[in-house]
């Protein structure tokens, strides 16, 4: 089976080439707006973030870990078609074993976001870590001046601390509630040790959400 990225499957390895935007005209000096939401949680658990225009899908799993407070543990990739586009297509982090009877997924540091993300109301499936099989609704809002003095991305808004990182999906998250809300059940001090003091699932702060550099960990997950 021919591949859309078979120049990076090489005797040396998988070819690893990050990229920018290079050219955004229009876009220069504007900023995307995307709400990322939590599936299959209820309440709901979201965030609205600000990114760059130049960015590729990697820079923006990069702000989607953050802005939601996983920690970038797992492999991810995004379920997405564009505007113009004739079908879904899967962007995130290739199988670099190259598998033949698996679904090709493009390397999300090699494409724009506006590639895909076209216009406004597009959505992506962002699925994070496979085993408990994270799901969320990414949309583009809106475009954007950016101000002058602001660093972004930034988080505008939200609602809802993150489930802990593997404590088992959905139901996991909510089989850990339910013992955190019963004192007397046999895991609770177990799992209250294991969530740390100060989680608390209502709790969400904008202020305290921080931006890693997508480069520098993209640097650091593949190049060493």
């Amino acid at each position: 089976m021919k591949l859309r990225y078979e120049k990076n499957y090489t005797d040396r390895g998988y070819l690893l080439n990050y990229k920018k935007l290079p050219n955004i005209g229009y876009y220069k000096n504007r900023l995307l707006q995307f709400k990322i939401e939590l599936n299959d949680i209820s309440p709901l658990i979201w965030r609205r973030i600000l990114v760059p225009p130049d960015y590729n899908f990697w820079d923006l799993h990069v702000a989607i870990q953050d802005a939601m407070g996983w920690f970038d543990y797992h492999l991810h990739h995004f379920e997405i078609k564009g505007k113009g586009k004739r079908k879904t297509e899967s962007i995130g982090i290739p199988d670099f074993d190259r598998f033949e009877d698996s679904q090709e997924i493009y390397p999300g540091w090699e494409i724009p976001v506006l590639n895909y993300f076209n216009d406004l109301g597009i959505q992506a499936r962002y699925i994070y870590d496979y085993g408990d099989s994270w799901t969320h609704t990414v949309t583009l809002e809106g475009y954007l001046i950016k101000e002058r003095g602001v660093k972004y991305p930034v988080c505008i808004d939200g609602a809802r601390a993150c489930p802990p990182e593997d404590c088992g999906g959905d139901s996991g998250y909510y089989r850990l509630l339910d013992v955190l809300a019963n004192p007397a059940d046999l895991e609770y001090e177990d799992l209250k040790t294991w969530v740390g003091e100060g989680w608390d699932p209502e709790k969400f702060d904008k202020k305290a959400i921080v931006f890693d550099l997508p480069y520098k960990r993209w640097r650091k997950a593949f190049i060493g």
